[in-house]
């Protein structure tokens, strides 16, 4: 498989090491020092463009690499007010694309026990959730994707919380999520509900990055071939 990186940051890298190991082909590397490079020729000789960029610059790669009629994974977070346009320039380009916030197995296995956990806690009122999401000082954004994907499990599940707010609240309708930005860590989400009585508490905490690199890897290599708009579930048949 031949794949452009689109962001050559701590996170490419990391996918660079698996994909070579696995026998795969880095065709293109875009970083800030590369951009250059970044035609639609070169995009065209690549099987798959795996982009985890910045915010600010996700759409508009996403966009190239769509229009190029090339797959793209992306990863990148915090850009999801044009996710609707993305997916409709996947489907005008006849080539595929797949968005999401975390590609850790682990990660998405957490995703489903917190939304199984939400349905269960529906009934006993007595209980507050909140949320702590602790990454390290260069993350880009606050609060993390994963923490607001897991906001909406939680929201889709709730009778009580309407809307989440990265902040500390006293209004029983919104959910709590407090960011920290801590090094080293790669990212720790704990999710707790408190009642006068007892506190319950799942938490998913990442070693490094392998887990996210081989996730979007496993993304791609999913993708190649295929035509549409996929999730990271239909990947783990989740």
């Amino acid at each position: 498989m031949k794949i452009a990186l689109i962001g050559y940051g701590k996170m490419g890298k990391e996918i660079e090491k698996i994909a070579l190991a696995k026998g795969h082909e880095i065709v293109l590397k875009i970083s800030t020092h590369d951009l250059a490079d970044f035609t639609v020729e070169n995009i065209q000789g690549a099987d798959v463009c795996i982009e985890f960029s910045t915010p600010d610059t996700a759409f508009q790669n996403i966009k190239k690499c769509l229009e190029a009629g090339v797959p793209v994974v992306c990863g990148t977070t915090a850009w999801l007010t044009q996710l609707e346009e993305a997916k409709s320039l996947c489907i005008k380009n006849n080539t595929a694309f797949l968005y999401a916030s975390n590609f850790s197995i682990g990660v998405n296995l957490f995703f489903a026990l917190n939304k199984q956990l939400a349905k269960l806690m529906q009934v006993h009122t007595e209980y507050n959730v909140q949320m702590e999401e602790i990454h390290h000082t260069q993350k880009k954004d606050a609060p993390s994707g994963t923490a607001v994907t897991l906001a909406e499990g939680i929201l889709e599940n709730s009778n009580i919380k309407k809307s989440w707010i990265n902040a500390e609240s006293n209004n029983p309708t919104e959910l709590s999520i407090l960011s920290k930005r801590i090094d080293p860590a790669p990212g720790t989400h704990t999710i707790t509900y408190s009642s006068p009585i007892d506190d319950i508490s799942i938490t998913h905490t990442a070693h490094n990055r392998q887990g996210f690199a081989t996730g979007a890897l496993l993304a791609s290599e999913f993708l190649v071939g295929k035509k549409g708009v996929f999730e990271i579930s239909d990947v783990l048949g989740m």
